[in-house]
C-alpha cells in the first residue's frame, strides 16, 4: 500500500482491505492525537473509544503509534475476552495525514497460519509479520513477546516449556540436529494448542505458552497432552533420539504476562528436578500420568537466623514458593542439613548466633562437601569487607546486606536456586555419560576376554584381572606420586588399553600356545613375537593412529615384556624409557601368570607370588611400582578373590560418579 494517495485511492484501497480484515475505517490524525490525550472528538463523537466499548484510551495506543513514527504498527488486544489484532498504518491523502486502521477479530473460526490470508495481506498492503516470527521453528519470536505481549494483562494460562537436554543434543550430534529437533517440538506444540493461543520461541530452549480464557482444569490437561505429544514425537532422521519437556504453568488474572512468567518459570524449574514433568500452580503430572500434590515438589528452603522476627519475614517472603525450613542457631541448622542433606535447594544463613555462628556452619558445610551441591546465601547487618570477603571466599553463593529489599531477596533466591539446578543437571547428564561408556567399555572387555580365552587355553577372567588390577596399581601409584601425570581420564585409557596386551598372540600357533612341556628356544622366540605381532596391528589402524587409546595400547602391546634393568624384549628398553602403561600392566600380567594355572604350571598362592616379585624372580620391575604392589596387595587379593563379578557389573562406577561431581 501507498503511503501517499488520494482520496478515491484511499477508498479503494480500504475496498479491498475489507477482504482480510473485519474492521478497516480511516482516522484523521487530529482525532488520534485528541484520543491520544483523553480529549473528546471535536464533533463530540468518539470513534475510537465507541469502537472498542472503553471509557479511556488504550495504554499503547497503536495508532498513535504509528502516526509518530509515519510508519505501520502491529498489537494484539484483548477486549472482552475476546482477542483483536490491529494493523495501523500512517497514510498522506491528499497531502494531510491520516491513520488507516485494519481490524481483525481472532475467533475460533479465524486460521491465524493460513496461508491464503498471509500472501493476501502482503499482496495488497504490505503487511509483513517476519520482523515476529522465528526463522528456525516458525512460530511467534521474543521480539513478538517484548513488542505485544509482555505487559499484556489477561484472564491466560501462561505456561514455560523447556527441552530437556537440549545441550547434550547440540554437543552431541551437532547444531543442525539440535535445530531439528526445535522445529519437532515446536510442530508439536502448534498442533497441540486452539487457533487463539499464542506460541512464542521465548529462549534457545525454551517456549511460552500463553492460552487466553482458560480454565484451571483444561489448562493443566492441554499442558499434560502436550508433554505427552512431545515425549511420542519422533523426530525426523534420528530415530534414537527421545524428546521430553518439562514445563511450568499458571493461571494469570488481572497481573501482566511478564509477571506470570516469573511464576511458571519457577514451577518449570521444580518440573526439570525430575524431567518429562508437568508443574502447574495445584498439579504435579509426571513421565506416567501420575498426579501428586505440587507441595512434594516445591523446593526447600532452611533459614539458619537467631531472630524469629527475621525468619518470619523471610518465611512470610519466599513461603507461597517454597516449603521453609527453620533453624534459630547453627548447631540446630547443621542438624536439619544432616537430616534433610541435599533435598535442601538453598540455605539462608545468618552470621552472629548463639551455640554455633554462621561461619562455623560453613565450616561444616565444607568439611561435609555440602557447599558445592546445596548454595547458601548470607544475610546479615554485617557489612564490613573482610566479613563479605570471608564469606565469599568460604564458598557462599550471594551475600545480602539488612536491611534488604523483600522482591531482591527472591529474585537472588530465585536466580541461585535455578543456577544451581541447571548445574545439577548437567552433572548428572556427564556422569550418565561416563557410566554408558564405562558400561560399553567392559562389554568390549568381557568380549575380548573369550575370545583371547578360547584362542589360547588361558583362563577368559585373565584380561578382566588384568583390567582390575591395573587399575588397583594406578590408584594407588596416583595417590602415591604425581611424577606421572595420571589424572583420571589417563588412568581410564590405561585400563581399557590393558585388554589388549596380548593382543598379538592371535598370531601365534595354538599348538605353542597351549603346549603343557617346556618351550624350546625356537618356540619361546615365536612366543616373543607377539608383543610386535599385537603392535602392528595396532600400528595398521591408520584411521585412529591420533587417539590416545590406540597410542597406549601400542605401548602396553609392544613394550609390556620389558624390564626395569632392560633385561626384558622386545627392544631392551630401561628404567623410565618403559612407558608407565606398559610398566603398569607388566606388574599386573606378572602377578595374575604367578597366581593362575595355566597349560605348563599350576597356581601358586597370592604371598608367594608377591614374594617371588619382590625378589626378582619374574624380572626387575621400577621399585615405586613394587611399593604399591605392597601397598595394594591385601585389596588386589581381596579384589580378585570375590569382587570380578560386581568390578564386571561396574561397581567401579561409583569411584567416576565422585571424579564427576568433584
Amino acid at each position: 500500500m501507498n503511503t501517499v494517495m488520494t482520496m478515491d485511492e484511499a477508498h479503494e484501497s480500504m475496498r479491498q482491505m475489507r477482504q482480510v480484515f473485519d474492521v478497516v475505517r480511516l482516522l484523521e490524525a487530529e482525532t488520534v492525537q485528541k484520543i491520544n490525550e483523553n480529549k473528546k472528538h471535536p464533533e463530540g463523537v468518539d470513534p475510537c473509544f465507541a469502537f472498542w466499548r472503553k471509557s479511556h484510551p488504550c495504554e499503547n495506543c497503536v495508532s498513535f503509534k504509528a502516526l509518530e513514527a509515519k510508519s505501520k504498527k502491529v498489537k494484539m488486544e484483548f477486549i472482552d475476552s475476546v482477542l483483536y489484532q490491529v494493523v495501523a498504518k500512517y497514510v498522506e491523502i491528499d497531502g494531510k495525514a491520516y491513520v488507516m486502521e485494519m481490524i481483525n477479530c481472532l475467533d475460533d473460526d479465524v486460521m491465524l497460519d493460513s496461508e491464503g490470508r498471509d500472501r493476501l495481506l502482503r499482496k495488497l498492503s504490505g503487511y509483513d509479520d517476519e520482523l515476529y516470527i522465528d526463522a528456525l521453528t516458525g512460530i511467534s519470536n521474543r521480539r513478538y513477546f517484548e513488542d505485544q505481549i509482555r505487559k499484556m494483562k489477561a484472564s491466560a494460562g501462561v505456561a514455560m516449556i523447556d527441552l530437556d537436554d537440549f545441550k547434550i543434543y547440540n554437543d552431541t550430534f551437532g547444531h543442525r540436529v539440535g535445530d531439528v529437533v526445535l522445529k519437532t517440538a515446536a510442530k508439536v506444540i502448534r498442533e497441540g494448542i486452539r487457533k487463539s493461543d499464542i506460541i512464542i520461541r521465548y529462549g534457545g530452549d525454551e517456549f511460552l505458552l500463553v492460552m487466553p480464557d482458560i480454565s484451571a482444569e483444561v489448562f493443566a490437561e492441554k499442558l499434560k497432552q502436550i508433554r505427552k505429544n512431545i515425549s511420542e514425537a519422533k523426530v525426523p532422521g534420528y530415530s534414537r533420539i527421545h524428546l521430553t519437556v518439562s514445563i511450568g504453568g499458571t493461571l494469570s488474572s488481572g497481573d501482566t504476562v511478564e509477571d506470570a512468567i516469573i511464576r511458571a518459570d519457577q514451577y518449570m524449574y521444580q518440573a526439570k528436578l525430575r524431567k518429562n514433568m508437568v508443574v502447574t500452580t495445584d498439579v504435579v503430572s509426571d513421565g506416567n500420568l501420575e498426579e501428586h500434590e505440587s507441595s512434594r515438589f516445591r523446593q526447600k528452603i532452611l533459614i539458619i537466623d537467631d531472630s524469629e522476627f527475621n525468619r518470619a519475614i523471610l518465611a512470610e517472603v519466599l513461603g507461597g514458593e517454597f516449603d521453609i525450613l527453620e533453624a534459630e542457631n547453627g548447631k540446630e541448622g547443621l542438624e536439619v542439613l544432616e537430616q534433610y542433606e541435599r533435598d535442601i535447594s538453598l540455605v539462608l544463613l545468618d552470621i552472629i548466633m548463639p551455640v554455633m555462628d554462621g561461619f562455623e556452619v560453613l565450616g561444616e558445610m565444607v568439611n561435609r562437601n555440602w557447599i558445592d551441591d546445596i548454595p547458601v546465601i548470607m544475610i546479615s547487618s554485617e557489612d564490613s569487607e573482610n566479613i563479605i570477603r570471608r564469606a565469599y571466599e568460604m564458598g557462599v553463593s550471594d551475600y545480602i546486606n539488612r536491611p534488604f529489599d523483600a522482591q531482591v531477596v527472591y529474585r537472588r533466591v530465585y536466580n541461585t536456586i535455578k543456577l544451581y539446578a541447571k548445574q545439577r543437571r548437567l552433572i548428572q547428564l556427564v556422569t550418565d555419560q561416563v557410566y554408558e561408556k564405562q558400561k560399553n567399555s567392559q562389554i568390549m572387555i568381557g568380549i575380548l576376554s573369550q575370545i583371547m580365552g578360547y584362542r589360547n587355553g588361558e583362563s577368559g577372567q585373565h584380561i578382566l584381572r588384568i583390567n582390575l588390577i591395573t587399575d588397583i596399581l594406578l590408584d594407588e601409584l596416583a595417590r602415591k606420586t604425581d611424577r606421572y601425570n595420571l589424572s583420571w581420564s589417563r588412568r581410564s585409557v590405561i585400563i581399557i588399553a590393558s585388554a589388549l596386551h596380548d593382543i598379538g598372540k592371535i598370531g601365534i600357533s595354538g599348538t605353542i600356545l597351549n603346549k603343557p612341556e617346556s618351550l624350546t628356544a625356537e618356540e619361546q622366540q615365536i612366543i616373543r613375537a607377539h608383543t610386535l605381532i599385537g603392535a602392528a596391528l595396532l600400528k595398521n589402524l591408520e584411521l585412529y593412529q591420533n587417539e590416545e587409546l590406540v597410542k597406549t595400547a601400542y605401548e602396553i602391546c609392544r613394550w609390556h615384556h620389558e624390564r626395569y634393568d632392560g633385561n626384558g624384549y622386545p627392544d631392551g628398553l630401561k628404567g623410565e624409557e618403559i612407558p608407565i602403561a606398559a610398566q603398569v600392566v607388566s606388574l599386573a600380567d606378572a602377578y595374575d601368570i604367578l597366581v593362575s594355572k595355566r597349560a605348563y604350571k599350576e597356581a601358586i598362592p597370592h604371598r608367594e607370588a608377591v614374594k617371588k616379585i619382590l625378589e626378582g624372580e619374574s624380572g626387575i620391575f621400577n621399585p615405586v611400582l613394587l611399593e604399591c604392589l605392597v601397598n595394594a596387595q591385601g585389596r588386589i587379593q581381596r579384589e580378585l578373590g570375590s569382587q570380578i563379578i560386581s568390578y564386571m557389573k561396574f561397581d567401579c562406577c561409583p569411584r567416576i560418579s565422585n571424579f564427576v561431581e568433584k
